[in-house]
C-alpha cells in the first residue's frame, strides 16, 4: 500500500520546470514567481488533499487555480463561476504555503 501511494506522489509531483514549461505553453507573460516555491507549495497541496480525500489530483491543478483560475471539479472550488468557500481556502491556503517556501526557503 504505501509502495502504490509513493508510485501515486511521484507521478503528480510538479517540477520547477514543468511550472515554466506550462507558464510559457499556457500565456505569453513572463513568470514572476519563483518556480521551485510554486512547485513546492503545489505538491504540499496535492498530498495533502489526496491523502485527506483519497482522489487522483495533480499538483499541477492546483497551480492551475491558483494562477488561472481553473477550477478543480471534484474539490468544488467554484459554482456558477465564483470561487466557493473551499476555493477561497485553498487558494489561501497555497498562497500561504508559496510565501513560507519563497521566505524560508525551505526547498
Amino acid at each position: 500500500m504505501l509502495g502504490q501511494m509513493q508510485k501515486n506522489y511521484y507521478n503528480m509531483k510538479l517540477t520547477s520546470k514543468q511550472v515554466r514549461d506550462y507558464f510559457d505553453w499556457r500565456t505569453d507573460q513572463e513568470l514572476k514567481h519563483c518556480p521551485d516555491c510554486i512547485s513546492a507549495a503545489c505538491n504540499e497541496m496535492a498530498l495533502k488533499y489526496n491523502n485527506e480525500f483519497d482522489n487522483d489530483l495533480n499538483a499541477i491543478e492546483f497551480m492551475k487555480l491558483l494562477f488561472f483560475n481553473d477550477p478543480i471539479p471534484m474539490l468544488h472550488t467554484h459554482s456558477y463561476g465564483f470561487h466557493t468557500a473551499t476555493g477561497r481556502n485553498i487558494i489561501e491556503t497555497l498562497q500561504m504555503k508559496y510565501y513560507e517556501y519563497k521566505n524560508n526557503i525551505i526547498i
